[in-house]
């Protein structure tokens, strides 16, 4: 632009120059001076305007690497309202109550593209505290490192590798108003302790989970739902040791098998006997079209005299379900169970449940939920649930 606007000046200096040649005067020479005091003038102004120019573009650069640094905390979240008209069959004490279940808030940051913090905190039934029904909880908080493209390490509170359900339980990714009872009593969902953990990518669809934790502590009844100590102050005498084998290389398919080792399952409690304990779960996942089809089996195996005695040195479970998604938005299920927290028992007391049911996506992160339900075996009840969960 300046180069443009000297040579305009210039043509018009020759031409002033071409028809005045034979009578220059002073008047002349004071003009042709005064443009020059001008395009010098203009010059300055030009440089300052670039000069502006890159502060600007500077200002703009730095405040966009602002923004992606923001941009690297994240917020999410799910819950769920749960309505259950449940009628018991033996006991007539019938189930019919509406609750929100759960309020989950997320809060995760990425410190680098390969360092990362996760979190997630639970308010379980809207009210906690004295005489109240519900919990507030830290389900997660644990730092994640990707050391290179196979090998990813965390530490903190996280959630233990076993089944369907445990790592990914958002209401709008499973069917049925209430979580399978399989996985919530044998596994026992949902069910987090605090270690580290690393993951192997072994290959392309093939990965492998370890880690060392903290381990569940059971009373004298064996309950292993009853023996999660969510690390609250958790009694750490005997870690437990988990290892799992996933395998997602084949397009819709998903398999997966996880062990778990403890030496000690009553954490070395007084009075109580020594039980070392091995849990074992696999389960499959296959996807085609809106056809899915999930099953899955586990199992506790514990060495104790007092709980051959209770007939809880084996405690398993399984369960299948088909579904089916005609679209984005209407899907059906159903589910068979069966689970028994006694096995060793020489009495049948296996639970069998059935429900069938449908979702219905509002939008794929909101859904409305409807199913039957039937318990048979040990016990007998009957009834329907109705939910509505969402996520973000």
């Amino acid at each position: 632009m300046k180069k443009t606007l000297l040579a305009i000046a210039l043509v018009g200096l020759f031409a002033a120059q071409g028809a005045f040649a034979n009578d220059e005067t002073a008047e002349l020479r004071r003009i042709i001076e005064q443009q020059q005091k001008v395009l010098q003038e203009l010059e300055k102004r030009l440089d300052e305007t670039e000069k502006r120019v890159e502060r600007t573009a500077d200002v703009i650069e730095e405040s966009a690497s602002e923004s992606t640094t923001k941009s690297a905390t994240t917020i999410g979240g799910y819950g769920e309202l749960h309505y259950n008209n449940i009628t018991d069959n033996q006991s007539g004490d019938d189930k019919k109550a509406i609750d929100f279940h759960r309020f989950v808030l997320f809060f995760g940051y990425e410190f680098t593209e390969k360092t990362r913090f996760f979190s997630e905190v639970e308010i379980e039934h809207a009210l906690s505290g004295d005489d109240k029904p519900g919990e507030v909880e830290l389900e997660q908080a644990y730092i994640e490192h990707d050391f290179n493209d196979t090998f990813t390490g965390k530490a903190g509170l996280f959630l233990i590798p076993a089944g369907i359900i445990n790592e990914t339980h958002e209401p709008p990714t499973f069917y049925g108003v209430e979580r399978n009872p399989v996985e919530k009593n044998i596994i026992p969902a949902t069910w987090w302790e605090a270690g580290a953990a690393l993951n192997v990518k072994a290959a392309p669809g093939l990965a492998i989970d370890g880690s060392i934790t903290s381990g569940l502590k059971v009373d004298d009844t064996y309950s292993i739902r009853g023996g999660r100590q969510k690390v609250a102050k958790a009694d750490a005498s005997d870690l437990a040791y988990t290892a799992r084998v996933k395998y997602t290389a084949v397009n819709g398919l998903e398999l997966a098998a996880t062990a778990q080792y403890q030496a000690d399952l009553t954490q070395s409690a007084a009075g109580v006997e020594t039980a070392s304990a091995t849990l074992l779960s696999a389960h499959a996942i296959y996807s085609i079209k809106g056809f899915t089809l999930k099953a899955l089996y586990a199992q506790w195996d514990i060495d104790g005299k007092e709980a051959e005695l209770l007939g809880r040195d084996e405690q398993n479970g399984w369960y299948f379900e088909p579904a089916y998604r005609f679209n984005e938005n209407i899907g059906v299920f159903a589910r068979y169970n069966e689970y028994d927290n006694n096995a060793g028992n020489s009495d049948d007391t296996k639970i069998e449940q059935t429900n069938v049911g449908i979702n219905y996506w509002l939008h794929e992160d909101v859904v409305f939920k409807a199913d039957y339900e039937k318990v048979g075996g040990a016990k007998d009840a009957d009834g329907f649930n109705l939910g509505v969960g969402y996520q973000f």
